[in-house]
């Protein structure tokens, strides 16, 4: 079973009114990977959406509650944990790859859960890291659609 890491933007963008065509993807990826059990993500990228969420969704109208509700359902996505192995897969990462430093922590998790792909509007479309993750921006025209949530 091929597991799929989402990045913080993707979570945000499922709750964003501002981009209905993102929100629209972002929320089919969710649902189909959260109906197969085959979505994963970090206590860092759940920080950092009920972050976001609270600043500026919350400006939007988005209830803080809401947020508070989703940071516990997604939860049930087995998230990454962070220690010092992370660290360390994480500093090789940004070295061999050049990414920023939270960028690389994301990576480090996805390639810790085996997840084949990482879905991020932040990181380069289609780059294959360990030949084993490939990267994909959701959005891009060429991006994959999700898979079948029947």
């Amino acid at each position: 079973m091929n597991l799929v890491f989402l990045d913080t933007n993707i979570l945000i963008y499922r709750r964003d009114p501002r981009h209905q065509e993102k929100q629209r993807i972002a929320y089919a990826w969710i649902a189909a990977l959260g109906k197969q059990f085959r979505g994963r993500l970090s206590w860092q990228v759940l920080q950092e959406f009920y972050s976001v969420a609270t600043r500026k969704l919350a400006a939007l109208g988005l209830d803080p509650q809401l947020a508070q509700s989703d940071v516990r359902l997604l939860s049930r996505w087995q998230p990454a944990e962070p220690d010092l192995l992370l660290c360390e897969s994480a500093w090789s990462l940004a070295d061999r790859y050049g990414f920023a430093w939270w960028d690389a922590l994301i990576v480090a998790a996805a390639l810790r859960q085996e997840c084949t792909l990482l879905l991020s509007e932040d990181l380069q479309h289609n780059l294959v890291v360990d030949g084993r993750l490939t990267i994909i921006n959701p959005f891009a025209p060429d991006a994959p659609l999700p898979p079948d949530a029947s």
